[in-house]
């Protein structure tokens, strides 16, 4: 068989006939890896399909039932649970708790369905059942499978016919037929597109398992998006008690759904409200605590947003953000200064989200305005009050999508007091429960909530 030499790059997948010391494409050093393939390459359509075309009307339809757990989070995130023969790639970084959420979601369908098939080419059976006895998922439906021939595993999902099959990690097996190396990025695509015809030629759905680093540069979910279904990824600190999930693609449901994790020493617990929890231990009467409600999918959550602000002791103040975008708080230090003319020049300023939760979403930029300022002031906010709006440079407070859920949210925890962009203002009925606020400013703001500013 004739065989060709090719160097491809780790990060982005660029092919390359010689090697380069960066990647043109993605512009990563040192990433291009020498890889050996036949003439013959595997192909990654659907094996054993009818090649000619058909109407789309007289297509096969999809069965509308899902396989559910008693993982409503994982369900959640899913659209109303797994879909049989689809696949679905489970990314994060090493030690996040992947293997751990789909040892749980294993035992709970094995219990529901039938068969499930944990196939690890990273730990014996003896390590898996060590985690399953403290998870309390010994199911005698689990099947273990140490494997990393990709071959021997389809033949054991052909001869045991589970409902499920886990794959941990995709980075371990391998195609004998490819002279690659397992984890080469060959390797992963050609593994991952086996597993793929075996599920859309009637089998189970199949889950995979891929690692990747900080950076998101490790051959594994990156280079799969295309091919699966669903691509679900597993977020948080390992410092940190919370996991999210969220759903990056998913051709089963929207991908606007996160599901809340708490990580204990009993595996993965659902977080039914993450709000409540989150903001179970905020401090009252304290300068520099705001509390305001973030969107994560469709669901709202409220956080509350910790300033400290204290005066300089060298030349130069020191700017600190945790759970913030740090160029996103500068610029709203920047808009303070200016437009709120607060002396933060001469002041160190620390920010920080309580609970490890990483904020993207511009509606609590005034939260956070609002937080530098009571701290500055030391003076504290009302513990019933709740702010949400966008800021822009020239000081305005811009609207913010569905406002009306983020406060409903809130007054079901026992919040009172609302201040919200005037851009909201006719979204909302003309008679509103507790005290409802609309700024056009974020000096506006600063006077509703603190009164005179300095």
């Amino acid at each position: 068989m004739k065989t060709r030499v090719r160097f491809v790059c780790q990060a982005c997948g660029y092919e390359s006939a010689s090697w380069l010391g960066r990647c043109p494409v993605c512009g990563a050093w040192d990433s291009l890896t020498r890889e050996v393939e036949g003439a013959a390459r595997l192909s990654s359509s659907h094996a054993g399909e009818n090649t000619s075309p058909v109407l789309l009307a007289d297509a096969p339809e999809i069965g509308a039932e899902r396989l559910q757990s008693d993982v409503r989070e994982w369900d959640r995130v899913l659209g109303g649970g797994l879909v049989p023969g689809s696949l679905i790639l489970v990314g994060g970084a090493p030690g996040i708790g992947k293997s751990t959420l789909l040892l749980q979601l294993a035992h709970s369908l094995a219990e529901r369905y039938g068969a499930v098939l944990y196939v690890s080419g990273e730990e014996s059976p003896g390590q898996t059942r060590l985690r399953a006895q403290r998870l309390g998922a010994l199911s005698r439906r689990i099947y273990l499978l140490a494997e990393t021939n990709v071959q021997t595993i389809l033949q054991q999902v052909e001869a045991l016919e589970p409902v499920v099959v886990i794959v941990d990690s995709i980075q371990t097996v391998f195609l004998p037929d490819l002279p690659a190396a397992a984890g080469s990025l060959s390797q992963v695509r050609e593994s991952a597109a086996a597993f793929l015809r075996a599920a859309k030629k009637g089998g189970p759905a199949a889950i995979l398992v891929g690692h990747i680093t900080k950076d998101g540069f490790l051959a594994g979910p990156k280079v799969l998006e295309h091919l699966v279904d669903c691509v679900l990824y597993l977020e948080g600190e390992g410092m940190q008690a919370y996991r999210l999930l969220r759903a990056a693609k998913n051709r089963f449901g929207s991908t606007n759904e996160v599901g809340v994790f708490a990580m204990t020493s009993q595996g993965l617990k659902e977080v039914p409200n993450p709000s409540e929890t989150l903001l179970a231990e905020r401090p009252h009467g304290v300068a520099g605590s705001v509390v305001t409600a973030c969107l994560e999918g469709t669901r709202p959550l409220l956080l509350e947003i910790q300033a400290l602000v204290s005066r300089t002791s060298f030349g130069h103040p020191r700017r600190l953000s945790t759970g913030l975008d740090y160029n996103r708080a500068l610029l709203l230090m920047a808009v303070l200064e200016k437009r709120g003319h607060l002396p933060l020049g001469t002041h160190d300023v620390y920010l920080n989200v309580a609970g490890g939760i990483n904020i993207t979403e511009p509606a609590a930029d005034l939260a956070v305005c609002l937080a530098i300022a009571s701290s500055l002031q030391d003076k504290p906010l009302d513990p019933h009050l709740l702010v949400v709006g966008e800021v822009g440079l020239a000081g305005e407070v811009r609207a913010v999508a569905q406002a009306e859920k983020r406060v409903e949210e809130a007054r079901r925890l026992g919040f009172t007091r609302f201040i919200l962009p005037e851009g909201n203002k006719k979204t909302f009925p003309s008679r509103q429960e507790g005290e409802v606020y609309f700024v056009r400013t974020i000096t506006e703001g600063l006077k509703l909530a603190l009164g005179k500013t300095r």
